[in-house]
């Protein structure tokens, strides 16, 4: 980036060649490794699954009478029940906090200075997405271990399915980044961004079959559940765990994950280049 910098000010200079820049793959390559090289802290990993982890032990402890009641899948654990979706709701939360992020950047941080350098905006949408992906797999993959070693979670389908899972909450969280980063780029105020994102994916994780059955919730809180797109993210991880395969959630999930993407990365670069 040093090197960009320089080259970038000899050409404003006049001093230098014309300095061309490197295509879209190399400048998202370029700034997604900057993105990543936060993830060498491992308190940035461990920050970001204080609040999970405390989900995942209360709940699991708090909850597991639950199993006794007339809805609830027979033969079941809850911590089985309950492991799938602690991975889905925490993609999401972090897809909210990476659009708290880029708000945060286009504020007070490096993306302004980046629009005096021939680089594609874009590329810093699509790194960020990236790393993303690349955190929310490292946060799904140490959650899955901790449930396993401390907590009794035995995924019914084996590895194979508490892999499938964790694809699964990357796939959801990667997409719900992408509307973040929109949004991000969009309203330009990490505090207001914060709130819009705790006001849109608490709900969503609540109203949802995260921690309870459609069929032991209220008339009126199933109909929401059933809308709620987190529910189908949260059955298909379920059920793979399970090995019940995915079903009809699945197709949803990856079908509605991959318009999300699209939109949501399309809409971000566009706006990311407003002055």
């Amino acid at each position: 980036m040093t090197e960009t910098v320089a080259s970038a000010a000899a050409v404003r200079g006049g001093t230098g060649p014309r300095w061309e820049g490197t295509g879209l793959a190399g400048q998202v390559r370029v700034l997604a490794g900057r993105s990543l090289r936060s993830l060498r802290s491992p308190r940035m990993l461990l920050i970001s699954l204080v609040q999970p982890l405390i989900l995942l032990t209360l709940f699991s402890q708090m909850f597991r009478s639950i199993i006794e009641a007339q809805g609830f899948p027979a033969g079941i654990s809850y911590i089985d029940y309950l492991t799938p979706a602690i991975l889905v709701t925490t993609a999401a939360q972090t897809a909210m906090w990476t659009g708290t992020g880029i708000a945060d950047e286009l504020r007070d941080g490096v993306l302004p200075r980046l629009r005096r350098l021939p680089v594609n905006l874009a590329a810093v949408v699509i790194g960020r997405n990236l790393h993303d992906a690349v955190r929310i797999a490292m946060q799904v993959g140490v959650l899955t271990v901790v449930a396993v070693a401390l907590l009794g979670h035995r995924p019914p389908a084996g590895i194979a399915g508490a892999l499938a899972a964790m694809a699964v909450a990357v796939v959801i969280g990667t997409a719900l980044s992408g509307i973040f980063l929109a949004l991000g780029t969009w309203l330009r105020n990490p505090e207001l961004l914060q709130m819009v994102g705790v006001a849109v994916v608490f709900p969503l994780m609540f109203v949802s079959t995260a921690f309870v059955p459609l069929a032991d919730q209220p008339g009126w809180l199933a109909t929401l559940a059933s809308a709620n797109p987190i529910t189908y993210a949260i059955e298909a991880a379920r059920g793979l765990v399970l090995g019940q395969g995915g079903g009809g959630s699945l197709l949803v999930v990856l079908g509605v994950s991959a318009l999300l993407e699209v939109a949501g990365c399309l809409v971000a670069s566009a706006l990311i280049r407003r002055p």
